[in-house]
């Protein structure tokens, strides 16, 4: 075994990423403007941008500025939109990478017109009350969009993955905003991953895809259902027999019924394995399914092999594929009661990454 899997680490089927943004271009008949904030929700910014070049998309999007500068240092050259507000002191920063600013606010707007201009797209906010210009206020920056026309508009949907009739109402609150303007952008941008799926094909002229690129998808409505990317693994390091009625791990939550067998896996919560998988989290070894022993530690997890063949140095497979068997990063996240976005961001914590696939 090499460095990178004598403990813990998390296998990135880029082929698959590939095919999930195929799947959603198709959907879309858009360029895409694929988010690779939270280093590519996990998985790697600078691996995950390379391989979707394949398909040439539009852009990119990012969070923070530091996002942006790790794409430029790897060379990326395609447009970066930044689309979190930004302090006025970062817009050197900014020009100096080729960076686009997302802009809501009408002082940042003219902050950014009297220190220098150049490409921005305007936030409008249609429902989401987290940043942007709000759709029954845009009138706050019609003068100022005249003076300083941006590249871009676009608007971020809170619930596009339920049909509750909030996307239909946030895409003609945006519609609202945008003819109200005066002059229309060049480029409109309103679609994440769930809007993609329902609708097709868009409206706008770009599309945003995010999560469903990294294995995740099937809202209300879809019909599309994406591939799995990401697979975290670790070696079993220990395997024992448990008498009748010995505990497992920290405060003792676990007490063995019959004598058991338990495996010692290298991997915990410090490398994104949830501790509320404690007890009810599921792990794939030699394709079987087993279930987590007692809480989850630091850096190690207990299954319980009783009933599967588990030696000391097998690979047990905590989410992702191991044969016909996969653990959904949905149905995972939903064992943990958190979002499928954290289960996928908590990867970077410690986990090495290895990548296979590419572009196809």
């Amino acid at each position: 075994m090499d460095a990178d899997t004598r403990r813990a680490w998390v296998d990135i089927d880029l082929g698959a990423l590939l095919r999930n943004a195929r799947t959603l271009a198709s959907r879309a008949g858009k360029p895409l403007l694929p988010m690779v904030k939270a280093d590519a929700y996990g998985l790697g910014a600078v691996k995950v941008a390379r391989a979707l070049e394949a398909l040439r998309p539009w852009g990119f999007g990012v969070a923070t500025v530091r996002e942006g500068e790790e794409l430029r240092a790897a060379g990326i050259r395609r447009p970066i939109l930044v689309f979190t507000p930004l302090f006025f002191t970062e817009f050197a920063d900014v020009r100096r990478l080729g960076l686009t600013p997302t802009l809501g606010a009408p002082a940042a707007i003219q902050a950014w017109a009297e220190s220098g201009g150049g490409d921005w797209h305007l936030a409008v906010d249609t429902g989401m009350s987290r940043a942007g210009i709000p759709w029954f206020a845009i009138g706050q920056v019609t003068e100022l969009v005249q003076r300083t026309p941006p590249s871009g508009a676009f608007t971020h949907f809170h619930s596009s993955e339920r049909n509750d009739g909030s996307l239909e109402v946030q895409q003609g609150r945006f519609r609202e905003a945008i003819g109200a303007l005066g002059t229309v952008p060049p480029l409109l941008h309103a679609e994440n991953s769930p809007a993609i799926e329902r609708q097709s094909p868009s409206p706008w002229s770009l599309v945003r895809p995010g999560v469903f690129l990294y294995g995740v998808g099937g809202g209300d409505g879809s019909v599309a259902s994406p591939e799995n990317v990401a697979n975290l693994r670790a070696r079993v390091v220990e395997v024992r027999r448990v008498r009748d009625g010995e505990t497992v791990s920290y405060s003792a939550t676990y007490r063995a019924v019959g004598e058991r067998r338990i495996a010692t896996v290298a991997a915990g919560y410090a490398d994104g394995y949830r501790r509320s998988l404690s007890n009810c989290g599921t792990a794939l070894v030699r394709g079987h399914r087993v279930p987590v022993a007692g809480l989850v530690t630091m850096d190690m997890t207990m299954i319980d092999v009783t009933d599967a063949a588990c030696d000391v140095g097998d690979v047990a497979t905590l989410m992702g594929r191991d044969g016909d068997e996969v653990l959904d990063v949905i149905d995972v996240a939903r064992t943990a009661d958190v979002s499928p976005y954290e289960l996928l961001v908590g990867l970077k914590l410690r986990a090495s990454r290895r990548y296979f696939g590419g572009e196809e």
